[in-house]
């Protein structure tokens, strides 16, 4: 083998390593099952977790999720504490003006949640009434758009929950995989909540925040995204986390 050959080689193999050694931090409130939560290993997972992973493998870097709470997640990723938020963040024109967005991952609604004995059907009915949600979350936007309904907001959505259950709360109002998660299948919670309503406020997509301009991080994400997509991968994933 020549000198020239073996160089080349060995030049292939050191770019390989580099392409693969980049590593992307991901911010994670982890308080949002089944898209991101901790489990009883205390591992972060969940849907949006296997998808950052699924989409890292894709795209050849590696993923590493840090958890940190809502209330200071986008100033952490504005002063450079983590290279993205993979966090079930919608993608609104106002977050559009501080950071970036990959295309979008999955589409969400709103949904009402209510005591099991509530005949409420709609935020309107509840006028007067106290609703809770995580703060700063578009959920907790579209209580304050109904005029009378007193918003409540909680540093976690399970506090919210919590208090919906020990009748301090009318209603709580938080992402639809989120809210079938608590009234369906959360044991503690289960056979004392139920959905009352599905919030119709267009369409809403989740997307993966970077700082503004780090086209470095935003295209590995998109890369990665997209194979997740067009292989097939994230219809197992929603079957995996979601029965379907």
């Amino acid at each position: 083998m020549s000198k020239k050959v073996l160089l080349f080689l060995l030049l292939g193999l050191f770019m390989a390593h580099t392409v693969w050694a980049r590593t992307i931090v991901f911010a994670v409130d982890a308080t949002w099952p089944p898209m991101e939560f901790v489990d009883e290993n205390k591992e972060i997972v969940g849907y949006s977790i296997d998808y950052m992973k699924a989409a890292a493998k894709e795209a050849g870097f590696t993923p590493m999720f840090k958890n940190t709470a809502w209330d200071g997640i986008f100033a952490g990723l504005a002063g450079g504490n983590y290279d993205a938020i993979c966090s079930s963040v919608s993608i609104t024109k106002e977050r559009q003006k501080a950071m970036d967005f990959s295309i979008p991952y999955f589409k969400v609604r709103q949904a009402l949640v209510v005591s099991i004995n509530s005949k409420a059907k709609s935020l309107e009915d509840l006028k007067g009434k106290n609703v809770g949600a995580q703060i700063g979350t578009t959920g907790y936007f579209a209580i304050k758009k109904v005029k009378g309904v007193i918003p409540k907001s909680y540093d976690e959505i399970g506090l919210a929950m919590q208090d919906l259950v020990n009748g301090r709360l009318d209603g709580v109002v938080c992402d639809d995989p989120v809210a079938a998660n608590y009234a369906l299948r959360e044991k503690n919670f289960a056979k004392k909540l139920k959905i009352a309503a599905i919030i119709e406020a267009g369409d809403e997509y989740y997307g993966i925040a970077v700082r503004k301009g780090n086209k470095e991080v935003l295209d590995l994400i998109n890369k990665g995204i997209k194979a997740v997509k067009e292989k097939g991968i994230e219809d197992q994933l929603k079957k995996k986390w979601f029965g379907q």
